[in-house]
Parts: structure tokens; C-alpha cells; sequence
């Protein structure tokens, strides 16, 4: 990759990739980004075979994970191998490891690979947007936000998952979710016969004992917009409440609603009801909304039935960072 940026498509979000062996590249994508430098980043692989080149340390049911969601919307942090730079691990002892579910960014990752052999192989590759912001879903997301600070934005069309990757640590011996996904702690127990722990709210806090990760910051995922949520049975009357003040509002709901009830908003959104196409078309319904050019977006809280959490996770994120939680 001679050290340039290229942004590439995976199955989650597109990411901006680099070398990840080259840390002067790796630097690249925190100034494109703004990202703090003790930010980790995670690393993606062409297989499952490479894992060994980049951790020190690999338990069972990691391997056991990778067998089954590989390639695939999951991460695992391991203990790193010695020489994996700092600069893509924040500064830790571990590191995150993926790989994605996405035709051409396998294909980049497998030439990359070959053209490295017999040195380790591997793409360094956050979401590719300014930190903090809504995660790009399509190659024109990219485009729009980071513009010509990328070398090359491959276009693989629109993400199917459409949020970031599961994290589980491995780290520790307590076998902890430090960032939800599409894959639940209910599919990695059916492996591996053990129920991970969910991160709490103390995700954004920096501390020893557990790792940093990517994505897991309070405010993250953001609008410019200030986005609230609201409970399905409180959200007409703040719309109603906000029209009467005269704010434009835009409503993201996924609830079936009178049409005199809509037409209160600046602009009303209905998302699909079911968590898979609601999280595919999250990040690109923030967006849209955003551009509206309203002064409040509302989203209808989500419910907190199993596979809506990481989609929860995201909306109290956006929230946050929009400071309007």
C-alpha cells in the first residue's frame, strides 16, 4: 500500500485502511481522522491462518470463534506479539483482530498479503469518517466526508451489516463484550458453551484492567444534529411539543403512526421494524436526517429484546456525542 490511505468496504462500515506493520501509514489514518492517538485500531486479515502473526497468545474459544464467524462481523483482542506497533494498539499489550465478510476488501487483503509473504500481513482500518461522527455505509459517505484525504475509496456498494463488528476480549479471564454487534453474546455461547459479559456504561472510561477499544468512547456515532431519544409512548407529545415552539424536527421512529400525528415533524423517517434492516440502514438514516437541515432530530427508542442491543448501543452513543442525550 506504499503507505497511502485507501478506504475500503466490509460488510460492517467502510473502513480507512493502512499497513498496518508500517507505522508511519498508521499515523496517516489518525490525522485523516482526528482520532486520539491512544485510540486503538483494529487490524483486518485475509484468513483466519494469519492470527498467529499478530497475537501472542490465542485460548480455544478464540480460535473457536474464529472458525465459526470468520469471515465475518466479529473482533477479537488478544495479547499481541511484541513487534505489533503501539501505534495501532493505543499503547497496549493487545490487539484487535477481524475478518471481514466482504468480497473486495478479502480480495485487497489476500493481494496484500501475497505481495508481503512471507512478513506479516494486515489493514489497520477504523470506520472511515472524522472521529466521533456516523460511520459511513456507502463509498459516497466517504467521499463527502473525508474527501481527498484518501488516496483511493474503493466502491463496494452498501454495507450489509451496516454497524461495527462485535468485540470480545480475550484478554482477561473474564470473557467480556466490549462492543456489541450484529453477532449477540447468545450466538458466541452457543460456540462456546460460555455467555459473555456485556461492557456496562463504564465503556468510556479509560482503565488498566480493560482494554481499550474502538467504538466504545460515551459520545460516539454522531450527528451534527442534536439527536434525543424518546420512549414510544412519549414521543408525539415532544414532537408535538417542539412543533409548537416553532423547531424543525426530524423523526426517526420504526413504530406505525397516525398520519396526523407525522405531519408535526419537519421531516418523518419510518425505519424497518426488524433489528437486521434497522441496523443496515441506521447510519445512512442519520445521515440523511442530518442534512435536513432541522434543529432536533428524535429517534423512537428501540426495544431491549435480544438483537437490538448494539442497535441501543449506537443510538445512545449518537446521542451523546450530538449533546442532546
Amino acid at each position: 500500500m506504499a503507505g497511502h490511505l485507501v478506504a475500503l468496504p466490509t460488510e460492517t462500515v467502510y473502513g480507512l485502511g493502512a499497513d498496518a506493520a508500517n507505522a508511519e501509514a498508521v499515523a496517516k489514518i489518525f490525522a485523516a481522522k482526528g482520532r486520539p492517538a491512544d485510540h486503538p485500531l483494529i487490524v483486518h486479515l485475509a484468513d483466519a491462518s494469519h492470527i498467529g502473526q499478530w497475537a501472542l497468545e490465542i485460548p480455544q474459544g478464540a480460535k473457536d470463534l474464529a472458525a465459526a464467524f470468520w469471515p465475518g462481523p466479529l473482533t477479537l483482542i488478544l495479547k499481541k506479539q511484541p513487534w505489533v506497533p503501539l501505534a495501532v494498539t493505543g499503547g497496549q499489550d493487545t490487539v484487535g483482530l477481524r475478518v471481514p465478510a466482504h468480497p473486495l476488501a478479502l480480495a485487497l487483503l489476500a493481494a496484500f498479503s501475497a505481495a508481503r509473504s512471507p512478513k506479516a500481513a494486515g489493514i489497520a482500518a477504523p470506520s472511515a469518517n472524522l472521529f466521533g461522527r456516523v460511520s459511513p455505509t456507502t463509498a459516497a459517505h466517504v467521499r463527502e466526508e473525508l474527501g481527498d484525504k484518501v488516496s483511493l475509496v474503493l466502491d463496494g456498494g452498501a454495507c450489509e451489516v451496516g454497524i461495527e463488528s462485535t468485540i470480545v476480549d480475550f484478554s482477561r479471564p473474564q470473557l467480556e463484550i466490549l462492543r456489541p454487534g450484529a453477532i449477540s453474546p447468545e450466538d458466541i455461547a452457543r460456540v462456546i458453551g460460555v455467555l459473555p459479559r456485556l461492557r456496562g456504561k463504564t465503556a468510556g472510561k479509560h482503565t488498566d484492567a480493560i482494554p481499550r477499544v474502538s467504538g466504545s468512547l460515551e459520545a460516539h456515532y454522531a450527528p451534527l444534529t442534536p439527536l434525543r431519544r424518546e420512549a414510544p409512548n412519549k414521543l408525539i407529545a415532544e414532537l408535538a411539543r417542539q412543533a409548537h415552539a416553532g423547531r424543525r424536527v426530524a423523526v426517526l421512529a420504526h413504530g406505525r403512526y397516525a398520519a396526523s400525528d407525522t405531519c408535526l415533524a419537519h421531516h418523518w423517517h419510518t425505519a424497518p421494524q426488524e433489528p437486521a434492516a434497522y441496523a443496515r440502514q441506521l447510519y445512512a438514516n442519520l445521515r440523511m436526517l442530518d442534512a435536513l437541515g432541522a434543529e432536533l432530530i428524535l429517534v423512537e427508542e428501540v426495544p431491549l429484546s435480544i438483537g437490538w442491543q448494539a442497535i441501543a448501543d449506537r443510538l445512545a452513543r449518537a446521542a451523546a456525542g450530538s449533546g442532546a442525550a
